[in-house]
């Protein structure tokens, strides 16, 4: 059985009905995002269980071995380069177990959504695409689509009108917008609900980006009277 991570965990109201799970970027921890909260401007009345999990320590090729918390290796700084397949499938299964303990507290499949930023963007969308019961929605910020080769056989049928948020910066140095675009593409060549949105920025947030993403949650995870 899988360990669950350990994550940073807040609720914006007692007996949450809903569940983010929200996946940091590379060298980050769950605790770089668990402070955006706020800033989404969700309803008063939503009560929403947001996880922000941190990933395991491992060496990343592309940074000279250095150890830090990474959701899967990195061995080059090109896009074919990027992910460590066996890395992000071991993240997967990972997100996986999260979902099953969120489930067992109560929270539908339905109401619950998977996002993550750049590294934690990509392990979001090879999740999300591939889980097996239907989920409220995936948000990824400054990513990229791995294992496209792979998600005609691997995609869930449930999840084939999941809505997906995508947001990406401009002038990002690090995942270059085309990446982004690419994965956009791809998904919607596979007719994947893609709403995608660009701001002026670099590889990180911006108070107009967190708030589309708080109208997404909003909107996928609308408040149960």
């Amino acid at each position: 059985m899988t360990t669950l991570l350990s994550s940073v965990e807040i609720e914006t109201q007692p007996n949450p009905d809903a569940t983010v799970i929200w996946m940091h970027g590379l060298g980050d921890s769950g605790h770089g995002w668990a402070s955006e909260i706020s800033s989404l401007g969700l309803p008063s009345a939503a009560r929403i269980r947001f996880l922000f999990p941190h990933a395991p320590m491992m060496p990343i090729t592309v940074n000279q071995g250095y150890r830090m918390r990474a959701w899967y290796g990195v061995a080059g700084n090109d896009l074919s380069a990027r992910a460590d397949l066996s890395g992000i499938r071991a993240s997967q299964e990972s997100i996986e177990a999260l979902l099953r303990h969120e489930y067992s507290r109560g929270i539908a499949p339905s109401r619950t959504v998977l996002a993550g930023f750049s590294q934690g963007g990509a392990v979001a969308l090879f999740a999300g695409l591939r889980h097996a019961e239907r989920l409220a929605g995936i948000v990824a910020l400054s990513t990229y689509l791995i294992g496209a080769e792979t998600l005609r056989q691997e995609a869930s049928e449930a999840n084939r009108q999941t809505p997906i948020f995508m947001a990406h910066g401009t002038v990002d140095p690090v995942v270059l917008p085309q990446w982004g675009e690419m994965s956009r593409d791809a998904l919607r060549e596979r007719r994947y609900e893609v709403e995608w949105q660009t701001y002026p920025m670099p590889h990180s947030a911006v108070e107009q980006e967190l708030r589309d993403v708080g109208a997404f949650l909003a909107r996928v995870l609308p408040v149960l009277e």
